[in-house]
């Protein structure tokens, strides 16, 4: 009987007991919450993010070899795919033949900017010679006009000194006229020669640019990583501007968040991160906020709202925010472009 009474009496004492802790882990747990939340933003709207580099072909072509495999690893500057050049090797060949042309077309241009000079040399020395000839004849006609005022001479000698004398002024006119002549010819041949240093200029440049569309036919690596999204097979004609595959950089992961606008009050620049991936709950990543978007992600969209039509309903907007992932712990290589994430952000 004693025992019978004891028992509901205990009892009654281990229900408060109970109660009460339950109250204090409840109240330590929603302290520790309360604390947590003063000096940490979290969001669960945030994904991993990073540098993808298309590759596309910048010559059209039959391709050759292809240097890689799906998701293999490769580093900046590997020759990745290989076009046959033989078509490209032709036009290199066809605008060094124009080349030549064109210098052989300079050469003639200064040939005859040199013969268009001489010859305007010689009619100066022939302006020079008549000149002379004027003198001398208008010297004989003077003689002779007086000589025949005088009736001292013949009246066909009289004549053969003034037609001496209008031939020798009619060659001065033919002299300057050739010299005109000649000069212009030198002007014509300089403006020739110009023309055949521009085509020089030309050529020069299409042999350059030959040359370049060459090394296009030899596709690179844009950046070290993990080249994925292969496109393209041996002996495919691809065109200008086809894509190939892409490369997924393997240094520079990063965590885009959208964080509400409420939630931007104590952020700021520099503040540590913590990441935790879907895919690694057991892992945590560190990082620090790099910079918080100029505007929200609404205002980036195709169609952004536009509260003037006095349809306004009040929702609270999304801010992208940048966080750069520690790369010094080796796990960040786990990281993948595409993967959800949660992060929390350290404010105070």
């Amino acid at each position: 009987m004693e025992n019978e009474n004891i028992t509901p009496k205990k009892k009654k004492k281990i229900l408060p007991v109970i109660l009460i802790t339950i109250i204090l882990i409840t109240v330590f747990f929603g302290i520790n919450k309360y604390n947590y939340a003063l000096h940490h933003v979290d969001t669960d709207d945030a994904q991993i993010d990073g540098d993808i580099s298309p590759v596309y072909s910048r010559v059209a072509g039959y391709v050759s070899a292809v240097n890689f495999e799906d998701n293999q690893k490769i580093n900046k500057g590997d020759t990745l795919i290989t076009i046959d050049i033989r078509d490209l090797q032709i036009k290199q060949e066809m605008a060094e033949a124009a080349l030549a042309s064109a210098q052989a077309n300079l050469n003639v241009a200064q040939a005859a900017i040199n013969t268009a000079k001489g010859s305007a040399a010689v009619a100066n020395t022939g302006i020079e010679s008549a000149k002379v000839r004027v003198w001398k004849a208008n010297q004989d006609y003077n003689r002779f006009s007086q000589l025949m005022n005088q009736d001292a001479t013949t009246k066909q000698k009289f004549d053969a000194a003034k037609a001496e004398k209008d031939g020798a002024e009619a060659s001065l006119n033919t002299a300057k006229s050739q010299f005109s002549v000649a000069n212009n010819q030198v002007s014509a041949a300089k403006d020739q020669l110009v023309v055949a240093q521009a085509q020089i200029k030309q050529r020069n440049t299409e042999v350059d640019f030959a040359k370049l569309q060459i090394t296009y036919s030899y596709v690179t690596a844009p950046a070290s990583g993990t080249v994925s999204k292969k496109n393209v097979q041996n002996g495919q004609l691809i065109n200008v501007g086809s894509p190939l595959c892409v490369v997924v950089s393997s240094d520079d992961n990063y965590v885009i968040a959208n964080f509400k606008e409420t939630q931007l009050e104590k952020m700021k620049e520099g503040q540590d991160v913590k990441i935790i991936a879907d895919a690694f709950p057991d892992t945590e990543f560190s990082g620090k906020v790099y910079h918080i978007s100029a505007a929200t992600g609404a205002k980036f969209s195709i169609l952004p709202p536009d509260n003037a039509t006095g349809n306004f309903v009040k929702v609270i907007q999304r801010v992208p925010v940048k966080i750069k992932i520690d790369q010094k712990n080796n796990s960040s290589k786990l990281l993948r472009p595409g993967m959800s994430v949660k992060v929390s952000v350290q404010v105070d």
